[in-house]
C-alpha cells in the first residue's frame, strides 16, 4: 500500500471536507519551513547555531540564536506566496507585514518559531508551533499596514493548528478541525508522512507535568490538586501518578496527546501582574485546538481557553490541558 504523504492527505481534505486549496497550500509552505528548521536543529554546534544572541524578545527572554533563526525560515517561507494577509510570531514585537512587493492572501498565521528552546543547548527536544485564523473582513485586500487587531480572535476561530517536534524523529501534528494526525518526516523521501491517525488523548490518565520547583508560589486550587496527585493511591484520588518534566511545551503535549497526562502551567504569585507564563495566541491556542480535537479538555483554570477573547498579541494565560477527567478536576478546584 502506498504511504500517504502530508500532500496527499491535504488534497484529500481539499476534496472530501472542501478544505480551501490557499490553506492547503500554507499548510505545506509551512511544513516546507519545519524541515528546514529541523535540518538546523540537527546540525546543532556543527551548524554554529548553538548559544544566545545576547538580545531580549518582546517577552524579555534572552534569545537563543535558533530562536532568531526559526523566526527568519517562517517568515521569508511564507511571505511571498500570497496565502497571508500577515503573521504574528514570540520573538517580534508587533505583527509582520506582507512586504507590498507580494499578493496578499486571507488568512493570518500566529507562530512560536522555536519552543522549548532553553533546551537547545542540552540536546533536548524542542519545536514550532502555529495556528491559522481567516483575516476578518476585507483586511487582505487593503493597502494599509495590518494592526494586531485583526489576530485578536478567540482560539475557537482557528481553522487550522499545528506543532512540528524535533526529537528522535521530526513529527508535525495537524488539525484542520476535524480530528488530529500525525506524520512523520521521511528524510531519504523528503517528506511528512502520515503515520498517526486520529489521535485521541486518554480520558483518564496517571501522569501529570507541571514545573515543581515554583510549588511555593501557586495558588491554592493547584497546591491542593497536585496534594492529592502526590498523595497517590493513599490519597483522595486513590490512585498513584507519575511526574513527567521537560520543560518544552511541544515535548510535554505531544507525550500527553500520545498517552495521556495533565499538563499545568498555573499563575502564580512572583508576578502578580501577569496571568501566566504561556502566550495565549502562540501557544494556548493552538495546543488547546489541537488537545480538544484530540478528545481532551483546555482551561486556564476557570474558563475555555478557547473562548477566551485576546487583548493583545503577547497576552498571558494559565494554562490545564490534557486528559479530560483531570482537566475537568483542577478546573473545578478553582471554580468551587
Amino acid at each position: 500500500m502506498s504511504r500517504v504523504t502530508l500532500s496527499r492527505y491535504l488534497i484529500e481534505q481539499t476534496r472530501s471536507n472542501n478544505t480551501p486549496a490557499d490553506l492547503r497550500f500554507l499548510i505545506e509552505v509551512v511544513a516546507r519551513a519545519c524541515k528546514e528548521i529541523s535540518h538546523a536543529v540537527s546540525k546543532g554546534a556543527l551548524g554554529g547555531v548553538l548559544g544566545s544572541t545576547e538580545t531580549e524578545n518582546i517577552q524579555g527572554e534572552v534569545q537563543k540564536k535558533l530562536d532568531v533563526l526559526s523566526n527568519e525560515i517562517l517568515l521569508e517561507a511564507n511571505e511571498w506566496g500570497g496565502h497571508l494577509a500577515g503573521m504574528a510570531s514570540e520573538e517580534m514585537d508587533n505583527a509582520y507585514q506582507i512586504p507590498g512587493k507580494y499578493p496578499k492572501g486571507a488568512y493570518l498565521l500566529v507562530f512560536d518559531p522555536l519552543d522549548g528552546s532553553s533546551n537547545i543547548d542540552v540536546n533536548v527536544s524542542v519545536g514550532t508551533i502555529f495556528s491559522v485564523l481567516r483575516c476578518p473582513g476585507e483586511c487582505f485586500t487593503q493597502n494599509d499596514a495590518l494592526g494586531e487587531e485583526a489576530f485578536l480572535q478567540p482560539g475557537t476561530r482557528q481553522v487550522a493548528a499545528g506543532y512540528a517536534i524535533y526529537g528522535p524523529q521530526t513529527m508535525l501534528i495537524l488539525t484542520l478541525g476535524n480530528g488530529v494526525m500525525g506524520f512523520t518526516l521521511d528524510r531519504e523521501l523528503g517528506s511528512f508522512v502520515l503515520t498517526h491517525e486520529n489521535l485521541r488523548v486518554p480520558e483518564s490518565t496517571g501522569e501529570f507535568a507541571i514545573n515543581m520547583s515554583n510549588q511555593r508560589h501557586w495558588e491554592a486550587p493547584v497546591q491542593r490538586y497536585v496534594s492529592e496527585l502526590l498523595d497517590g493511591a493513599e490519597g483522595p484520588l486513590n490512585k498513584n501518578y507519575n511526574m513527567r518534566w521537560i520543560a518544552s511545551m511541544v515535548a510535554d503535549v505531544h507525550r500527553i496527546l500520545t498517552r495521556g497526562g495533565v499538563f499545568m502551567y498555573p499563575r502564580d504569585s512572583r508576578e502578580p501582574g501577569k496571568a501566566g507564563k504561556l502566550r495565549l495566541m502562540y501557544e494556548a491556542n493552538p495546543m488547546s485546538f489541537i488537545i480538544e480535537q484530540a478528545g481532551g479538555a483546555a482551561t486556564n483554570g476557570t474558563e475555555r481557553i478557547l473562548d477566551i477573547k485576546p487583548e493583545s498579541l503577547h497576552q498571558r494565560v494559565p494554562v490545564f490541558l490534557g486528559s479530560k477527567e483531570e482537566v475537568d478536576r483542577v478546573t473545578g478546584y478553582h471554580r468551587g
